[in-house]
This record gives C-alpha cells, sequence and structure tokens, in this order.
C-alpha cells in the first residue's frame, strides 16, 4: 500500500507531481495515521510521525513520489454579517467569548448551526444566513483548535499564518 508521510504545505509542493486529491470535512482534516481513498481511487496510507491538521491545498507527500492534495469539503454553516465594522467586532467578540469554533474572514464569519448562538447574534442585530461551503476555523491563541471537546488540535497556526 502507498504511504503518504508527509505533509507539504499549500503552495510548497510541486503541483505538477499531483497523484490525486483527498477530499475530507474539517473534522477529518487533523490525522496522524489513517487508511485513505483518494477523489480517484488511489488507496493509500497517511502514515505521519505526529497528528496534523490538514488544510485545503497542502499535498501529502507519497513515499514512492508524487502527492496526494488535501481538500476541503464543502459544510453546512451559517454565515454571519454586521451592519458595520463596529457590529462585526462586537460579534466575533460575543462568538470568541464562547470559544466557538470560527472561520473569520474579511466580512463574514462562518459558524456550525446552533439555534441558541444564532438566536443571539440575531439579537445583536446581526444578518444570518445558512451556506454550504468548506470551513477552516482559526486556531486558538496558542495554536490550537478548540472545535473539539478534547481540545486535541495542537499545531500549524503559526506555520499556517507565518
Amino acid at each position: 500500500m502507498k504511504r503518504a508521510t508527509d505533509v507539504i504545505r499549500a503552495g510548497r509542493w510541486p503541483a505538477a507531481e499531483k497523484t490525486d486529491s483527498v477530499t475530507l470535512l474539517f473534522d477529518d482534516r487533523y490525522r496522524r495515521r489513517l487508511r485513505m481513498l483518494g477523489d480517484n481511487g488511489l488507496d493509500f496510507l497517511l502514515d505521519l510521525v505526529e497528528p496534523l491538521v490538514l488544510h485545503s491545498g497542502d499535498g501529502l507527500k507519497l513515499e514512492e513520489g508524487g502527492y496526494v492534495e488535501v481538500k476541503a469539503a464543502d459544510e453546512d454553516l451559517v454565515e454571519i454579517r454586521g451592519r458595520d465594522a463596529a457590529s462585526f467586532a462586537r460579534l466575533a467578540w460575543h462568538l470568541g467569548n464562547r470559544h466557538l469554533p470560527a472561520q473569520i474572514d474579511a466580512d463574514r464569519i462562518l459558524i456550525r448551526d446552533d439555534h441558541v448562538i444564532i438566536d443571539m447574534l440575531k439579537g445583536l442585530g446581526a444578518e444570518v444566513k445558512k451556506v454550504r461551503v468548506p470551513f477552516d476555523p482559526e486556531g486558538g491563541a496558542y495554536g490550537q483548535h478548540n472545535h473539539d471537546p478534547d481540545h486535541r488540535h495542537g499545531a500549524l497556526h503559526a506555520e499556517r499564518h507565518g
């Protein structure tokens, strides 16, 4: 069986050497060792030294040569927008205060659907709508992704943004 033993960050691996791709939900993009099936049928083992958060565009380097491109799958999310910059900052603060995984873009925040949080945001004047897009939430202040109850996600926030 082919083995992927290294992760090369997006833009740093030779796209011309792409062998296949694998499309994963956010919760499935934190792995160390797992048998995977590529989008075009490549059966391979992800076999990393330690678990890493995989981001869309990363390349999984195959021992035998070639790369498997990581793609973020579309997920059911909620898009949040504020009326202005101050409103946007206030909404982001309230979400952060609840330690929710959130993807913060220039003019919107994406979160998983939670009716209690959505009601709170609407009460704060947020525009909310359901969307289906890839999810890549921010890491925590210490380089962690804390969307998981056991807070298992360490890693790579600094490298990703460094």
